[in-house]
């Protein structure tokens, strides 16, 4: 099951990051902030109704002990959300979820894997396929670039920072989360500590923005926000069941998500792919199914 529960998850979180490029707003300083509200508002109200509907008992002290692990995956987004500001979803979220290619070493080499020799191999490809679609957009970029001679550009190497920290932090955050899952607490206790610490700093940024920041209310609701919202925690519903029955493999499975990411940026938001992307693409499915064979 974990193989599906992990496909989900790419589903949702790949057409989520559209959202999220959809509610980025280069001229609203504090979009990647408002997107950040309407997740965690989500993810409050989630966590609340799956405790109710199926008579789960939680200790509070468990958002003390996944904190880290909360605080990792929170950073690591809303320095996403900001990235999308400035840079193309098919530029960001490829690089971004080269983050499962940092998790998979680290889980490889801290708990082991009893995976067959193709689905090690298959996790590999697909680790190698996102960093490739992350290089050849540097490089398309870089091009871009010297070509316009705009060297002011938000989308150079500056921009380009903001998701090789999500990268870095997520997966930090993915490995982390490996752990806490294999020895100390289970999945539901996991799940609703990150959704119920998203929920209370959702809240906090909330205040911020009404109070200090003098926003008004109307301007932290949006559809594209909500929209944003309930696919993320869909996404993390089925990525934490995955994780808990095998992180090993479902870490750079989960970052493939990037791929469903670049396929609707070029659908709905026309943004280009070279061959060579559809190809590596390509390349990253086949490694999918092959990791799907028990």
């Amino acid at each position: 099951m974990w193989f599906w529960f992990t496909l989900a998850a790419v589903l949702f979180w790949g057409t989520a990051d559209l959202f999220y490029k959809l509610c980025s707003d280069q001229g609203d300083r504090y979009s990647h902030l408002k997107i950040a509200v309407m997740v965690g508002a989500v993810m409050g109200v989630h966590a609340l109704l799956h405790i109710l509907t199926n008579n789960i008992r939680y200790d509070p002290l468990n958002m003390v002990r996944y904190f880290p692990v909360s605080a990792l995956y929170m950073l690591s987004m809303i320095i996403g959300y900001a990235g999308l500001r400035y840079i193309e979803l098919s530029v960001s979220s490829p690089v971004g979820n080269s983050s499962g290619a940092v998790a998979f070493i680290l889980c490889i080499i801290f708990l082991g894997s009893d995976a067959a020799a193709l689905q090690f191999t298959a996790a590999a490809v697909v680790s190698a396929g996102i960093f490739m679609l992350s290089l050849f957009e540097k490089q398309k970029k870089s091009v871009a670039l010297s070509e316009t001679g705009n060297e002011k550009k938000q989308s150079g190497l500056v921009a380009f920072l903001f998701p090789v920290l999500y990268c870095v932090i997520d997966g930090l955050g993915t490995f982390a989360d490996a752990m806490m899952l294999e020895a100390v607490m289970d999945e539901d206790q996991a799940l609703l500590s990150y959704e119920f610490t998203f929920f209370i700093t959702a809240l906090a940024i909330a205040f911020y923005l009404i109070a200090v920041k003098k926003q008004r209310i109307t301007t932290l609701w949006r559809k594209k926000h909500l929209a944003a919202g309930l696919l993320e925690t869909a996404g993390q519903v089925f990525y934490i069941r995955a994780m808990a029955l095998n992180a090993v493999l479902a870490a750079p499975l989960v970052a493939c998500y990037c791929v469903v990411s670049v396929l609707l940026s070029r659908l709905f938001i026309n943004e280009r792919l070279t061959r060579v992307q559809y190809a590596v693409i390509v390349l990253i499915v086949v490694a999918i199914g092959i990791l799907g064979i028990e």
